[in-house]
């Protein structure tokens, strides 16, 4: 074995130029899997990170809900709510009287969903994954707060609306105009990040919402249920009970956090399919250069085949020599290949971060590397085993007088 490796080594020594290029063929080829599956990852913790954090919640809107689409018609009622909040196993519900509305700073106008809420209700829906930026508006001496019940014509604002909407940027004690009424800001909000609304809303108090803003419209009801077992139960109640207050059939959508990341799940299983399928077109590309590279190799080594089977060599022998030449060739270009995917995808996610504004952590998982490494194995094995049996098949006797 210790011969076997030795000649591995002088023949890929001989031959650097073909090894180099054979060798970065694997690498892009495994480095673009890598890159794109971590990427995909990130992408997936992103979304379904905030989601996992408030698996206890059930989202009720007025129309029919699957994840990736959404039709809209109607809304609910302070009736409705009512009729939620009777249901046993409801630990709290929250109403959220969501619309888009002109929102003017400075001379600048933009469209901006602005939501009202109970200011003691918002804990209720978001917990901990929603909460004031650390420092708030340190320029400015203050941190900012929260809404508060007793609150006039002030507001919460998003992350993205305090320093991307405007040119100029938002901090705590300014003042908007929303609808034609000043509004003052309390507090901004930690950024999320991800596909998030929340960095583009506006929440002020439901009583301004519906006295100054004149919404009086619930677009969403946010449900907290008392135990996680009961949320599809609870949800298939909240929708009979709605809908018999409208007299109206699948007027209404419950959707549990669960069923959310369920369906999350099973379309990231799919782009994660799609992306490796990409990735893939550059091992195949690669698997052709080994073949080709073991082709070239095999003519090349025809005489010195012809040697090695004359003072004794089995076909067996020859076999595994070029099957472990090309072993060891697709083994460095894996390992090259995972290191070229971790740069790869975290260059990615500094791309869309700073081109995008959209940050999405590259999430390079071990079994990843380890997959990518046996794959390369295993592609440039597969690739080389038809050059490997055609050496071992030669005749010693017209091997040896090959020129």
């Amino acid at each position: 074995m210790k011969d076997a490796f030795l000649l591995v080594y002088r023949n890929m020594k001989e031959r650097k130029t073909r090894l180099a290029l054979t060798i970065l063929g694997i690498t892009v080829g495994i480095g673009a899997v890598i890159a794109l599956m971590s990427i995909g990852y990130g992408m997936q913790e992103s979304i379904t990170g905030q989601l996992v954090e408030m698996v206890d919640v059930i989202m009720v809107t007025p129309g029919a809900m699957e994840f990736g689409s959404f039709g809209e018609f109607g809304s609910f009622t302070d009736r409705d709510l009512e009729a939620v909040n009777r249901i046993g196993g409801v630990k709290d519900a929250v109403a959220m009287r969501g619309t888009m509305e002109d929102v003017e700073y400075r001379g600048e106008t933009f469209r901006v969903e602005v939501v009202g809420i109970e200011p003691r209700d918002i804990g209720a829906v978001f917990g901990e994954t929603v909460k004031l930026e650390e420092g708030g508006d340190a320029g400015r001496g203050t941190t900012g707060r929260e809404l508060r019940d007793n609150d006039h014509k002030t507001c919460e604002i998003g992350y993205s609306i305090a320093y991307d909407y405007f040119s100029d940027e938002l901090g705590v004690n300014d003042r908007l105009t929303i609808n034609g009424s000043k509004f003052r800001v309390v507090g901004i909000l930690e950024e999320q990040g991800g596909f998030t609304d929340i960095d583009s809303q506006i929440y002020v108090t439901a009583r301004d919402a519906v006295t100054i803003l004149d919404n009086d419209d619930i677009s969403v009801i946010f449900v907290r249920v008392r135990d996680i077992e009961d949320a599809e139960e609870i949800a298939a109640e909240i929708e009979e009970r709605i809908d018999d207050n409208h007299k109206l059939d699948d007027f209404t959508s419950a959707m549990t956090m669960g069923s959310a990341i369920e369906d999350l799940e099973s379309v990231f299983g799919i782009l994660q399919a799609v992306l490796i399928i990409i990735g893939s077109i550059s091992l195949i590309v690669a698997s052709l250069v080994i073949m080709n590279t073991m082709l070239m190799s095999v003519m090349e080594r025809t005489h010195e085949i012809g040697v090695m089977k004359a003072i004794g060599a089995k076909n067996r022998n020859i076999l595994s020599l070029f099957l472990l030449e090309v072993g060891v060739v697709s083994a460095i270009g894996g390992v090259f290949g995972c290191i070229f995917g971790v740069i790869g995808a975290h260059a990615i996610s500094f791309g869309m971060q700073t081109a995008l504004d959209v940050e999405i952590a590259a999430i390079v998982k071990p079994e990843v590397l380890l997959g990518g490494v046996a794959v390369a194995m295993i592609v440039g094995v597969l690739s080389g085993l038809y050059p490997a049996r055609k050496a071992s098949k030669m005749s010693p006797v017209e091997a040896v007088r090959y020129e």
